[in-house]
């Protein structure tokens, strides 16, 4: 079923318009908690939320341009952007840490009170966005997973990354309001600012490594699990003499595999053909949304079974000696 962004799945464009929507709305309600309460940590979570937004625009407009079917000047796709889009998040994710670090150290520096008549309502307001945040993420998480969508995928641990500051939040205002230490915002603050550093290095390393085309470990497992199953003199039909040359990339969600097959040398062409095209298929099935290209080659190896079993060398030794 789709959705009124052209391509795109449904389940895809709601979860990326709620992520927009249900962040502008979170980012509002955590500053009035921080003007409410001029709390350092939810001013912390607060700045976060403005990354939350920016992200979830540009999650939406890199989901569209991924599902764009490839054409003249983007024959492999436009699915890269998805690893862009998780790039600028983690960049922002920095950002917003470096800021609300700043704020922290200032705090701590001037011993600045906070406004302790309104902590009850900033507590409120941070234990309604964790409530949102948490389901959201968690929701968001298994749309990406579900879809193959890595901007998804990064939204959602985003936004649960997010929830994990306002509990941190909701407990330093907790000690504040108990205890009368002041300086437990401010460190909390630091904290958020630490863990949220590590989310967003995180994020930009998959997104370098994507653009790099950094092999996945577990695509290449199945990969050669598939084609070990085609081994002569064991394997199951079509069988191959070898395979090597395997590599694989990433573009997005989309999968990209090039590998060579050997063949006995006295297949003809349609016979070689139809081997390697039964074995992309096989692949591009396992990988759901992938594309596949064998490229023949003749086996030169004189221990083979595969071409012992087609009498491919007695030929050629025959030949060979002018009989």
């Amino acid at each position: 079923m789709r959705s009124p962004f052209g391509h795109v799945p449904r389940d895809e464009s709601r979860a990326a318009l709620l992520a927009l929507v249900a962040g502008s709305a979170l980012m509002g309600l955590k500053f009035v908690a921080y003007f409410l309460t001029g709390s350092a940590v939810i001013f912390s979570d607060a700045v976060e939320s403005i990354v939350n937004v920016a992200a979830a625009g540009f999650a939406l407009y890199s989901i569209v341009l991924a599902h764009r079917p490839a054409d003249e000047s983007h024959p492999y796709g436009h699915g890269k952007v998805e690893f862009i889009s998780a790039g600028f998040e983690g960049g922002m994710i920095l950002v917003a840490a470096a800021v609300s670090a700043v704020k922290a150290v200032d705090d701590l520096i001037r011993r600045r009170d906070l406004s302790a008549g309104r902590l009850e309502w900033g507590l409120a307001l941070m234990a309604l966005a964790l409530l949102v945040n948490g389901a959201l993420g968690y929701w968001l998480l298994r749309t990406g997973r579900r879809q193959g969508s890595l901007t998804l995928e990064a939204d959602g641990h985003h936004l649960l990354t997010d929830a994990l500051t306002s509990v941190v939040a909701i407990v330093a205002l907790g000690v504040v309001r108990l205890t009368g230490w002041r300086w437990a915002d401010p460190v909390a603050a630091l904290v958020v600012a630490l863990y949220i550093s590590r989310t967003g290095v995180r994020l930009i390393g998959h997104a370098v490594g994507g653009l790099m085309d950094r092999q996945d470990a577990g695509d290449e497992a199945l990969l050669r699990g598939i084609l070990d199953a085609h081994l002569a003199p064991a394997g199951k039909s079509p069988q191959i003499c070898g395979y090597h040359k395997l590599r694989h990339r990433h573009s997005g969600r989309y999968h990209w595999v090039d590998f060579h097959i050997t063949v006995p040398a006295s297949w003809n062409i349609d016979r070689g053909h139809k081997v390697a095209s039964a074995i992309e298929y096989e692949i591009e099935q396992a990988l759901v949304e992938g594309n596949a290209t064998a490229h023949v080659e003749p086996c030169s190896d004189s221990a083979c079974h595969a071409c012992d079993e087609t009498g491919f060398h007695h030929e050629v030794t025959k030949d060979a000696k002018g009989g």
